[in-house]
């Protein structure tokens, strides 16, 4: 079976945009099949049911959300929705309300953005946050995450201020606050990554290589904090950043990325929602900012920002755990893997 798997990177050096790769799952071989589109710092993408890809993007000094109409092999830009400073670095789409959500790390905000018929995009709601926590970099807020619940509220997940906020949003796309986390001080939270049945939440704390495990309360769209583990070895003092948080579709095992550490971490789910270290795996390079699980899961792919490569992994489905199929697949400054 051959399927399409998306690049997003930065393009301060030799990367041209979007590009686009082929894993062939029964050869179980991964090619970077070339540019997609030409573009600037598409750092984070999403993609819609109606084969659109929305991507962070970027215009001399302006930031925002660029809406592209994929045909085959080639990308139909759309439109983007561009503001004066720096772009976003989470792009997500609700399909329910035909929605895009981004969140503006270095601004504190988060954007909402309606689709309109031909899939472009138009700004109609932003909230700005402040807060800060002790670390150097949480001098500000910093929202690195927008994506919904399952209850299709809004979780916003802010590393500057150490909090995670939770908000209804309507149908026009209005966002009202519903409830706010405080996690421990340092934390730094990055992304989240809900269960299956909706009821536990897993959040990758960036500054301090941790997951937290949370329950998530439907009812009033609450988070509780109920455990904490280490994504790296007690004994390790360089510097890391915990980054891509993903889960498996049958809710057993979770995997999150170091940045310094250099490796995936495997985790087991229990069915209280606690945490055992399983596997520690080399990512065969430098800064795996992002990876995904492809759609059947046997596989993982994953880039590694600072050597320009892609590591592609056999995902033993009964055990959770990776092994390695291929390495230095050329991906110039990846940032984002989407099948």
């Amino acid at each position: 079976m051959q399927e399409r798997v998306l690049f997003g990177t930065y393009t301060k050096k030799t990367s041209q945009g979007i590009y686009q790769g082929t894993l062939d799952t029964t050869a179980k071989t991964l090619t970077n099949d070339g540019l997609l589109a030409a573009t600037q710092n598409p750092t984070y993408l999403a993609l819609s049911a109606k084969d659109r890809l929305y991507s962070v993007d970027k215009e001399d000094n302006d930031g925002g959300v660029a809406a592209w109409q994929l045909n085959g092999k080639t990308a139909n830009k759309l439109n983007a929705v561009i503001a004066p400073g720096t772009p976003p670095a989470y792009v997500a789409v609700d399909e329910a309300r035909q929605l895009v959500y981004s969140a503006n790390y270095h601004k504190g905000t988060a954007e909402v953005l309606k689709i309109a018929a031909d899939g472009a995009l138009e700004l109609v709601d932003q909230v700005q946050h402040s807060g800060s926590g002790p670390r150097p970099e949480q001098t500000e807020s910093h929202i690195h995450y927008t994506d919904l619940t399952p209850d299709n509220r809004l979780a916003v997940v802010d590393l500057g201020a150490d909090k995670v906020y939770v908000y209804n949003v309507s149908d026009a796309g209005k966002l009202s606050q519903q409830s706010v986390l405080t996690m421990e001080p340092g934390f730094g939270p990055r992304h989240l990554v809900f269960s299956p049945d909706g009821q536990f939440a897993f959040l990758a704390g960036e500054l301090s290589s941790q997951i937290a495990s949370l329950r998530y309360n439907a009812t009033d769209g609450s988070f509780e904090q109920l455990g904490i583990v280490k994504t790296i070895p007690a004994d390790y003092t360089d510097h890391n950043g915990a980054a891509a948080i993903r889960m498996s579709h049958d809710g057993q095992f979770l995997y999150v990325s170091n940045r310094g550490y250099n490796s995936i971490a495997v985790f087991a789910v229990a069915a209280d929602g606690s945490l055992t270290l399983i596997q520690q795996i080399s990512t065969e390079g430098d800064f795996p900012r992002d990876f995904d699980l492809d759609p059947t899961e046997e596989f993982v792919v994953v880039v590694n920002q600072n050597t320009d490569n892609a590591t592609l992994y056999a995902r033993d489905i009964t055990s959770g755990k990776l092994s390695l199929v291929q390495k230095d697949i050329l991906v110039p400054e990846g940032v984002c893997v989407r099948f």
